[in-house]
């Protein structure tokens, strides 16, 4: 059974995704299982890069790398798949866990993945011109490989680059200007007790180390993040007066909790607060190879200190609120029950697959002194269904109903609009989608026209 059906049959197993549970934000993509994020901050947007556990996995049966990004922390917009195994002629599987960073005008994505020449892991460098992507191999081979996952990367205030990795060791290089090639050799972090915890009842890990660096600095302190002690992993911290260390072992960030034995943070700040991205497997049919990423807000304390963060299906808080306004993409939401996004013929994404009693959920939706009409593009090869506008709950008051009729084609898209009475104020706006069997109809993007404004004019499509 795939996850699509499965979040289709959450209300029986889980005592009802809609419209209660919904209102959740965590995890914070739905449509596939997500897993290692990392964040990056750019233009005022948060960027989140993230591994793809394949559905009905039983081992870490990853193939590509995915990217969302949000201005506002709860409705997340789907970028898809710009980076993937096919990007790396010399790669042969396994996608896992892996970080992007700004410099020099592109954006540098480094991977782990076994390499088909030795048969171990090795880290690829991808370059693009854009956080989106299209990622390209920046040089043809791997840039360090001695069979250790993980890497993160850390450019510190004088401009020095560094890329940590390493289970079941930690290493680093420092990385020259171009961002794709080092200097010297690859080093280990020496694991002692004081820098990374000790660990009882295993005579080769005697440290709490086991793999997911993140490091960063904050306010002249560096920090070491990681997954400690497997299994089940849980979240640690150490931090040093300086890059290479040396380290300090400061205590747990988030316990072990959750239905995936595995964990991996990313920490950043975004508009004024603290943001911890981590995963589980907290969707139907998660677990331990079927995992999704999540995020809480969390402050520091006066000593730079980060304090014990658990797991909630709450989520972070939004920041501000969206405009309806404007051009909103299909694949930007908060929450999103049965349907799947894929590549739209046009560029970017679309949201599809969607079948009757599907919905997605758009967070704190502002339409001010009201809303009169609603338009989107559509495309179906069958025949069609309808959009019902609702705030607040699937099972909330209807604002307007779009008929959508077949194009012709999955691909094919054409504008349906219908009149909006009751949409004042701030909500939480549902897209709840009606009609006979099997898929009825995709979504490309949407908009509303406010009060005082001349509406397209309304059709049944």
């Amino acid at each position: 059974m795939t996850l699509l059906a499965l979040l289709g049959l959450a209300p029986a197993i889980a005592g009802g995704l809609s419209p209660t549970a919904a209102r959740a934000d965590n995890p914070i993509v739905q449509t596939i299982y997500t897993a290692d994020p990392a964040p990056l901050v750019y233009n005022n947007r948060v960027y989140l890069y993230t591994g793809h556990d394949e559905d009905n996995s039983t081992w870490f049966t990853m193939k590509e790398w995915r990217v969302y990004s949000s201005d506002d922390m709860v409705n997340w917009t789907d970028h898809g798949s710009p980076l993937s195994l096919a990007t790396f002629s010399w790669a042969k599987q396994d996608a896992w866990a892996g970080q992007a960073v700004h410099r020099n005008g592109k954006f540098y994505w480094y991977v782990p993945m076994v390499v088909r020449a030795t048969g171990q892991m090795g880290i690829g460098v991808a370059v693009a011109d854009s956080p989106t992507g299209p990622f390209r191999d920046a040089i043809g081979r791997p840039l360090v490989s001695n069979g250790e996952i993980d890497p993160t990367v850390f450019i510190d205030d004088d401009g020095q680059a560094y890329l940590y990795w390493g289970n079941p060791r930690l290493w680093y290089v420092k990385l020259n200007a171009d961002m794709i090639s080092y200097s010297g050799s690859p080093t280990q972090i020496p694991l002692t007790a004081a820098g990374f915890g000790a660990r009882t009842g295993d005579a080769n890990r005697p440290t709490l180390y086991e793999e997911g660096p993140w490091v960063y600095k904050r306010n002249g302190l560096y920090y070491m993040v990681f997954a400690a002690k497997c299994c089940s992993e849980f979240i640690a911290y150490s931090t040093a007066p300086g890059p290479l260390g040396p380290w300090t072992y400061r205590g747990t960030v988030m316990p072990t909790q959750g239905s995936s034995f595995t964990n991996h943070p990313g920490i950043t700040d975004y508009k004024g607060g603290s943001y911890f991205f981590y995963h589980n497997g907290a969707l139907p049919g998660g677990g331990g190879f079927t995992r999704s990423v999540a995020v809480e807000k969390f402050s520091y304390g006066a000593d730079g200190s980060i304090p014990t963060i658990n797991m909630t299906t709450t989520g972070a808080p939004q920041i501000g609120t969206l405009n309806p306004y404007i051009r909103q993409e299909a694949e930007t939401s908060a929450w999103a029950s049965g349907v799947e996004t894929e590549p739209a013929s046009g560029g970017g994404m679309n949201v599809g697959f969607i079948d009757n009693g599907d919905y997605l959920k758009i967070k704190g939706v502002a339409f001010g002194s009201g809303a009169t009409s609603y338009t989107a593009r559509v495309a179906s090869a069958g025949s069609g269904g309808t959009i019902e506008l609702r705030l607040d709950g699937t099972s909330g008051p209807v604002v307007g109903t779009c008929r959508v009729s077949g194009t012709g084609g999955w691909q094919t898209w054409a504008d349906t609009t219908c009149a909006v009475s009751g949409a004042t104020g701030t909500h939480d706006l549902y897209l709840r989608f009606t009609g006979g069997s099997g898929s009825l109809f995709n979504i490309d993007h949407w908009r509303f026209t406010p009060a005082g404004s001349t509406p397209p004019p309304v059709n049944r499509r």
